[in-house]
């Protein structure tokens, strides 16, 4: 039996957490012993996982590392650990300085990861199962033969220099893309590594969605009478809730009746709530927070949106295809490569007011929606096999 160990920062909600989750569903607990090591115990997923997976945390200093600013010091100094607030105190000036948070996390990892002690632990393959951090832990502070690390993003659109990475990924002997287009884009930028860069798509199981999707909702009334309109995306300027809200204020000024709900929370709440609020969108655009289980909503909406600025392989995508709704996205680099234009879905121009008349063009021909449903219906997009690509990694592990 081989040990295994997977990284990532938390299993807060989020397509890399979901994916994981959906992963570790479905490997085989018979040939592989699996350790997930969070930065943090947190998230709604945690409960999700399977009883085999044992959950490891970082303690210690990190504990002491991880609290805000002021804390952190003032705990740090009670212990006589100077090293540690100088540490601290540079990781702060480099996130507040940095004006990309993606290269952030990159130029901060070093004082961060003095915080973190090195794992004795040996392990057949550690996997960081997120771009940054999480691929860095297992270069640094693992024990492993094997060495992958997965990237969820279009590498080029990300903020992340290729400069830092490039020192990691050359200890890696795979680096998994969760398309073809996002392979495509890390080849070229990362051309020597081109043979070690592999595609295994996000794992779905359609029968489990389905399940989950049967689940009663009673926090919120679905009106028969007007469009019901959902996302399902993390409050980050990366998955363009701005661009959603937006076209909330051009389908007003059309005089659409509608509802638009996001399921998600992230950094940019704040500003969102701002902006809901001084476009008197309060009864229109409704932030829900997160959801444990978001598929009754997918499944009760009459149209789903992914507004991003930029995804690797959007996960909600695919479940939102497995609920068979009528999909709308914005045009970043990848999305042919879940949306086939005008055949099981739209590919908007990335804007509010081209998002906004998509939106009433789908309400004025229910036909167009029926003609998506259909194809979606016929589409074989059950994934639950990608798991064995994987396995293919794991054993040319020596």
């Amino acid at each position: 039996m081989k040990n295994i160990c997977f990284v990532i920062p938390s299993l807060d909600a989020g397509g890399a957490e979901k994916a994981l989750l959906n992963l570790l569903s479905v490997i085989d607990y018979t040939k592989y012993k699996v350790d997930l090591i969070v930065f943090i115990k947190k998230g709604i997923f945690l409960k999700q996982l399977p009883p085999q997976v044992t959950v490891i945390s970082i303690e210690g200093n990190y504990t002491t590392f991880s609290l805000g600013l002021f804390s952190s010091i003032i705990s740090s100094l009670k212990k006589g650990n100077l090293k540690l607030v100088f540490h601290r105190i540079l990781f702060a000036l480099k996130n507040r300085t940095s004006k990309n948070t993606s290269n952030a996390e990159q130029i901060s990892w070093t004082n961060c990861s003095k915080s973190i002690p090195n794992f004795n632990k040996e392990y057949d393959v550690a996997i960081g199962a997120l771009e940054k951090s999480s691929i860095y832990f297992v270069v640094d502070k693992l024990n492993a033969k094997s060495r992958i690390g997965w990237i969820h993003t279009n590498y080029s659109k990300s903020g992340m220099k290729k400069e830092f990475d490039i020192n990691y990924f050359e200890k890696l002997n795979f680096l998994i893309a969760v398309s073809q287009e996002c392979k495509d884009d890390l080849q070229l930028n990362f051309p020597k590594l081109k043979d070690a860069i592999k595609v295994i798509y996000n794992i779905v199981s359609p029968s489990l969605i389905q399940k989950l999707s049967t689940e009663n909702i009673t926090d919120i009334n679905f009106n028969a009478t007007q469009t019901t309109i959902l996302t399902v995306a993390r409050l980050s300027k990366e998955k363009g809730i701005d661009l959603a809200l937006n076209a909330s204020i051009e389908l007003l000024k059309m005089g659409i009746q509608f509802k638009w709900y996001i399921i998600g929370d992230g950094s940019e709440r704040n500003n969102l709530e701002q902006k809901i609020k001084e476009n008197n969108l309060q009864e229109t655009f409704i932030l829900l927070g997160l959801k444990e289980n978001p598929y009754p909503f997918v499944k009760q909406a009459n149209i789903y949106i992914q507004p991003s600025r930029y995804e690797g392989k959007s996960i909600a995508i695919d479940e939102a295809k497995i609920l068979q709704k009528p999909i709308i996205i914005t045009n970043y680099p990848t999305a042919k490569d879940q949306i086939d234009n005008g055949v099981n879905g739209i590919i908007s121009e990335m804007n509010g007011t081209a998002m906004a008349q998509n939106i009433v063009s789908l309400i004025n021909n229910p036909t167009i929606i029926d003609n998506f449903c259909l194809n979606l219906k016929n589409e074989n997009l059950g994934t639950e096999s990608e798991i064995f690509k994987l396995y293919e990694l794991f054993n040319e592990s020596k």
